[in-house]
């Protein structure tokens, strides 16, 4: 995990996860993680009893704030708390839309992509500066360049980081997309197509990324920081409206995750080991090589500047309708209270 100087920086459907909930009586606190005890002290209630968030391998913290209990502890028993797994930006996306999660853990890209289109999300943390994504190809493939990708097939995730990492890598070297065969396969998935030769080429994600290239050999053939977008946590507007204090909480938790991973490098390794099924020395470069968490949690200008680079990008290729939709997202995304009063 790099300091600040660095360079380096399924879900399923919303009626089998209403299944899974449960509610609770409420009890006590209204407020931050910190102020839990001294709220509940009080009488006061939360404004809801039930919080339903999402953890993902490619969101360390999100690995961090579940196995350390810390929304449980400072919500109490008055909150039930139902955690589930997404898969990709584009399921953590879908999830949100279908109001199965209230907190999903996205791309950058992603969230930009989903708000372009109407769905009600608010970024209210930024979790990482990773670089996550870049084109992978097998180890004894003879394509050598960006430019080699033109009439080749090439797997990726539609509205995902690798996705828009694709657009961007063959836009700077003058690759028609049209003259490239994508094929929308989730990020397992398309490290599956590539090893068993379904497609030329895959642009991956980490950690299965990494994965690929200790387990099969795989070879990063185009790496780009500047093109990996920002994690971002997000939340439905209707939750952020109607619950501002349990998001409070939830963004505490992920910066005093923030804090305890920056101090433990090894072991969000070891956590990250486990959830994604990787080798320990896998997990170690996703973390410590391949992910920057040492930033402002605060959405912001530096956010804005890379989303600026990729809104056009969405419009050029048909996934939003206008410019002016991805303008008026852009200016609407970002809710920066509860990331700034967690830094005080």
């Amino acid at each position: 995990m790099r300091t600040r100087h660095a360079r380096l920086a399924t879900v399923t459907s919303a009626i089998a996860v209403a299944t899974m909930l449960a509610s609770a009586g409420c009890v006590a606190g209204e407020g931050g993680a910190a102020a839990a005890n001294d709220d509940a002290a009080s009488g006061s209630a939360w404004s809801t009893d039930h919080l339903n968030i999402d953890f993902a391998t490619y969101n360390p913290l999100s690995l961090v704030v579940k196995d350390q209990g810390l929304i449980e502890k400072a919500l109490g028993d008055a909150v039930t708390v139902t955690w589930l797994q997404s898969a990709g930006s584009n399921k953590a996306n879908e999830a949100l839309r279908a109001g199965a999660v209230d907190v999903g853990s996205t791309a950058g890209s992603a969230a930009l992509l989903a708000r372009s289109n109407g769905s009600p999300i608010k970024t209210i943390d930024v979790y990482s500066q990773p670089e996550w994504a870049a084109i992978v190809v097998g180890k004894d493939s003879a394509i050598a360049s960006v430019e080699d990708l033109a009439g080749k097939s090439v797997a990726a995730t539609k509205g995902t980081d690798p996705y828009f990492f694709l657009l961007q890598s063959l836009d700077e070297a003058g690759v028609d997309p049209a003259s490239v065969e994508v094929q929308n396969l989730q990020h397992a998935d398309g490290r599956a197509a590539l090893d068993n030769g379904s497609v030329d080429a895959w642009v991956g994600l980490d950690p299965i990324m990494a994965a690929a290239e200790a387990e099969s050999g795989d070879r990063l053939l185009y790496r780009n920081v500047g093109f990996n977008t920002y994690g971002f946590l997000n939340a439905t507007e209707d939750f952020v409206t109607k619950h501002a204090d349990v998001a409070q909480v939830v963004v505490d938790a992920y910066e005093e995750a923030r804090t305890w991973a920056i101090a433990h490098p090894a072991d969000v390794s070891k956590l990250l080991a486990d959830a994604a099924g990787i080798d320990q020395a896998v997990a170690d470069t996703v973390v410590q090589e391949r992910t920057h968490l040492d930033i402002d949690p605060v959405p912001g200008d530096a956010q804005t500047a890379v989303l600026k680079v990729v809104g056009p990008i969405f419009v050029q290729n048909g996934d939003v309708k206008s410019q002016a939709d991805v303008d008026a997202a852009l200016g609407s995304l970002f809710d920066t209270r509860f990331a700034e009063k967690a830094k005080h």
